[in-house]
């Protein structure tokens, strides 16, 4: 029996694309350099800071000047984290549902702590959710399963007992890694559609919507 929920944050349970966009864009064109466009960037938002660096700058500088402009990218970041980003469509209601019915929920991302407790702050999930473990919270980060365990053990479950929805294949390599169940959330960042078949995750779901209709979440 399932009896808790954890969520990636970027592309599974937020939409982020359009801050990180735009940060990335604000970088960009402060090194005087053509902003991307959104669809361009938004495929690769779950992979994290250095590799839209490298998307945004391929080429044009050396690989020792990436990770000062990485940094410069973050503090970009953080200055618009929550400016535009929101729930995904039906999040909203899916998160009362599990509130209603005292189903706990938490988040497990690589996204660091400075970011992602004043967007949870913004969006008014941090006293919400039962967890957050972000990617510098322990020793490990996704796709050691490490904190995926600490957060079920931090909300009173087994990990056999938890679901984990990612977007990325980390995600799934870890979930099954901490005997988690996982589903794939196809909606999300993901730069190959068809790889999805690959990850061997115990189920999809195309839109949040289908959250609580699949198979595995039908007692909640």
């Amino acid at each position: 029996m399932i009896k808790a929920i954890l969520f990636d944050l970027d592309g599974t349970l937020i939409d982020t694309a359009p801050d990180m966009g735009g940060a990335l864009n604000n970088l960009l064109v402060e090194e005087n350099q053509d902003p991307l466009p959104l669809e361009t960037i938004r495929p690769l938002v779950s992979q994290g800071g250095l590799v839209l660096t490298r998307l945004g700058f391929c080429g044009k500088v050396s690989e020792p000047e990436i990770e000062p402009l990485r940094q410069r990218f973050l503090q970009h970041y953080r200055a618009i984290v929550a400016d535009q980003s929101r729930l995904f469509d039906g999040y909203a209601k899916i998160l009362d549902r599990l509130d209603e019915r005292s189903v706990p929920w938490g988040i497990v991302t690589n996204k660091p702590e400075w970011l992602t407790d004043p967007l949870l702050q913004q969006l008014g999930l941090a006293q919400r959710c039962g967890v957050v473990i972000g990617g510098d919270t322990l020793a490990q980060r996704k796709p050691h399963p490490l904190p995926l365990q600490v957060a079920a053990e931090r909300l009173g479950v087994d990990c056999e007992q938890c679901v984990y929805v990612g977007d990325d294949e980390r995600d799934i390599v870890a979930g099954k890694a901490a005997n988690m169940k996982t589903l794939v959330a196809a909606y999300g960042y993901i730069e190959d559609i068809d790889a999805i078949r690959g990850w061997q995750a115990d189920g999809v779901i195309d839109r949040p919507g289908d959250l609580l209709r699949h198979a595995l979440m039908r007692q909640i």
